[in-house]
């Protein structure tokens, strides 16, 4: 039963996440509610993190959290232990209290993720359209949802299940979940490639180097890659390579020196790295994805949401296995299985002398290859969507609040 609590006059929706692109996805929907409704009231609980991506549109929170060691990887390794030490339990009880009080004052609730944020959604009382962008029919040919999360998606409050891509929606549907809807990915919903930042070059290979988010792994990745760069750079006996390097910005990043020292590479000022022979350049550039993407031929990714929007970009992409908590191969084989023939994994272990070998073969076999373009932009559209589905999905959340609110259709 929806709560009985008298309602703000100015519609309220309150998004709810769990996980750095989990995040990021809410904070483009809510781009697109205040885009199609301006006087939207928006109110944000990221579960896992601090929430930047609604920090940073001026979305005030339901609670303030912390980022835990696991940056939301729980399921893996030690990671719950390092959680539950560094306070985790604590603070997911303060998140429940904090949506069992407030929740109930909002129109509606989205729910973007898994079944964790869709059971804090429920709490609330209130309506719920629900996004899973954790999951999709391409991993195994059938979506196959928890009982718990199907159980939760056939409440009368939830009105709508937004998926990921097309296939997940129509798969749903024959399952005989009619309410599952494909309404676009938010992740292509990037501000336009800024050339000032970084410019596309006709008389260079460009790779697009996406070492994470999370740290320190995202430093031990971006170590792989630079003697992936040196092998690439020794291949070809020459200094036609661009490497660009796609940060968060971070203090962490100020430990990198030390660490591509001993891969045979030094820092200099404005976020640069020369290689030691002086052949080879690297450059570090917060917040410039769609650049980068825009101005690169290929990619090697060891990240999750940024691979997908190379993707989606129409870009091939190489992973290398890390050593985690994230980019694990589990992870890159699976996220091969989501996004398609036009990502490659090489090994099936952490990348040692061998593989990066194998990853630099690979990747001049797949720069001289005519027919990679027309296959990756089948991909990008079959696998990613198109842009637009921020503002589409707002269009779904809004027609569910005029469902509950009738005055505001």
């Amino acid at each position: 039963m929806v709560s009985h609590v008298p309602l703000s006059p100015v519609p309220r929706i309150l998004l709810i996440s769990n996980g750095h692109g989990e995040d990021l996805n809410g904070g483009l929907i809510a781009d697109g509610l205040r885009q199609s409704l301006p006087d939207v009231d928006l109110a944000a609980l990221p579960i896992v993190g601090a929430g930047t991506a609604y920090r940073r549109r001026a979305i005030p929170l339901l609670y303030e959290g912390r980022s835990l060691p696991s940056g939301g990887m729980v399921y893996q390794g030690l990671n719950l232990w390092k959680d539950l030490a560094a306070g985790w339990l604590p603070q997911t009880l303060a998140q429940l209290r904090a949506t069992w009080r407030k929740g109930r004052h909002f129109d509606l609730v989205v729910s973007v993720g898994d079944h964790v944020p869709l059971v804090f959604a429920l709490l609330t009382g209130r309506p719920v359209v629900v996004f899973l962008v954790s999951t999709s029919s391409y991993y195994e040919g059938r979506l196959r949802l928890s009982a718990l999360t199907r159980w939760c998606c056939r409440r009368r409050r939830v009105r709508a299940v937004l998926t990921r891509d097309a296939f997940s929606a129509t798969d749903l549907q024959a399952q005989g979940l009619a309410k599952a809807l494909f309404r676009g990915y938010p992740i292509m919903d990037l501000p336009p490639p800024d050339p000032r930042q970084v410019a596309r070059r006709d008389d260079t290979r460009t790779l697009a180097l996406l070492p994470g988010s999370r740290f320190p792994e995202a430093l031990h990745n971006l170590v792989l890659m630079l003697g992936l760069c040196n092998r690439l750079g020794g291949r070809t006996g020459d200094g036609r390579w661009r490497f660009l390097v796609a940060v968060v910005e971070s203090p962490h990043w100020q430990e990198l020196g030390p660490l591509a020292a001993g891969t045979g590479w030094h820092p200099a000022a404005g976020g640069v790295l020369h290689s030691d022979d002086g052949t080879l350049e690297v450059q570090l550039l917060p917040g410039a994805l769609p650049a980068i993407l825009a101005a690169s031929d290929l990619v090697v990714g060891m990240a999750g949401t940024a691979v997908e929007q190379a993707v989606g970009f129409g870009l091939p992409v190489v992973q290398l296995v890390g050593r985690g908590p994230q980019f694990s191969y589990a992870f890159a084989e699976s996220q091969n299985r989501l996004l398609g023939p036009t990502v490659h994994t090489v090994g099936r272990r952490p990348a040692a002398a061998a593989e990066l070998e194998e990853a630099a073969d690979l990747i001049l076999r797949l720069l001289a290859d005519p027919g990679l373009p027309a296959r990756c932009a089948e991909a990008a559209l079959k696998r990613v969507g198109a842009p637009g589905g921020s503002r589409r999905i707002a269009e779904t959340v809004l027609e569910s609040l005029a469902q509950t609110r009738p005055e505001l259709s």
